[in-house]
């Protein structure tokens, strides 16, 4: 088994002990993404549709850089700080899965969040073919922000 660590393109400076996503297999196993920006370290604060949207720019770019698209996900693990947000959060997840044929299987539970953030996000992945032979595919330009642009 060979681990290849994949780092946050954006990444600029560090938000703990951990690697933003690890390859092993042609599978792609993402940590838990919260509202940070990943130039410098600060958490967003916003409603919880606009910490979703960041948390999802975050992992479009987290996918890419593994080579990775949002077709590619096979499961995400949702934690939300007041799970009566549930319905708003679903809102903005599935918008930012709306073209794939095959939804992630998922699961959403309520959880206490680290700095008061409203959603996490983790996921698998599954790398194509060409992928786990060291090319890339393009990740489709996404209209969910990139985690340092504001809304």
């Amino acid at each position: 088994m060979s681990k290849q660590e994949i780092r946050h393109p954006d990444q600029a400076t560090s938000t703990g002990v951990y690697s933003a996503a690890v390859a092993v297999d042609g599978w792609v196993y993402v940590s838990g993404i919260g509202p940070v920006d990943p130039q410098s370290g600060q958490t967003f604060r916003g409603s919880i549709e606009h910490e979703t949207g960041h948390v999802l720019g975050q992992l479009d770019r987290i996918l890419g850089a593994a080579g990775c698209t949002r077709h590619d996900v096979v499961k995400c693990a949702v934690h939300l700080a007041d799970i009566e947000d549930f319905d708003r959060f679903n809102t903005v997840y599935r918008e930012f899965f709306r073209d794939v044929a095959v939804l992630p299987a998922r699961t959403t539970v309520q959880s206490v969040l680290w700095n008061a953030i409203k959603v996490e996000i983790d996921c698998v992945a599954k790398q194509s073919q060409t992928q786990t032979r060291g090319e890339t595919s393009p990740n489709p330009d996404s209209h969910f922000e990139s985690p340092n642009r504001s809304r």
